[in-house]
């Protein structure tokens, strides 16, 4: 018999800003599109940002899959991952099957496209939490959707119907 064949890589990118409410529909939609997408456990590529990453990287393990997590620079975790977030983000951050640094000292656009170009490498497909909206910097999700486009990797966009972003701070 031959040996099973490896997990479809599957790549995460979204927004962080998502309402209580959009966090559970996102989960949802997402259990149900990795079930889709494949008929065994996936593996999962995530940077681990609030949002979106994790709610990919809890949905993976919900389907008995596994993922990795590419760090964007040195200080992210400080830096880029909110006091209300760090806990859950240090949890999921110990069950990575491997984690990867960009090699930036410090967070920012620089950094997270380095990130995300890293995850494209990495994937066979990519899912996407996106509202539609054009990103203000080179590192927003639709960068990373129209990079995964122009390589030719499968991409889905999830914007669950009510999904709703909360108001961002200037």
């Amino acid at each position: 018999m031959p040996p099973d064949p490896a997990p479809l890589r599957v790549g995460i990118t979204g927004h962080i800003n998502l309402t209580p409410a959009t966090e559970r529909l996102v989960a949802d939609a997402l259990r149900v599109e990795l079930r889709r997408i494949s008929d065994r456990p996936v593996h999962g590529v995530t940077c681990l940002a609030a949002g979106a990453d994790q709610i990919f990287a809890r949905a993976v393990l919900a389907t008995g899959g596994t993922y990795e997590v590419i760090l964007p620079a040195r200080d992210y975790r400080s830096v880029a991952i909110g006091p209300d977030h760090r806990a859950a983000f240090d949890e999921l951050l110990e069950n990575a099957t491997e984690v990867v640094h960009t090699g930036h000292d410090r967070s920012g656009t620089a950094a997270y496209v380095a990130a995300n170009r890293e995850l494209l490498r990495r994937v066979q497909r990519l899912v996407a939490v996106w509202d539609g909206e054009p990103g203000c910097h080179d590192a927003s999700t639709d960068r990373t959707v129209e990079w995964a486009r122009q390589r030719g990797i499968p991409t889905t966009v999830l914007w669950p119907t009510g999904a709703r972003r909360t108001p961002t701070v200037d």
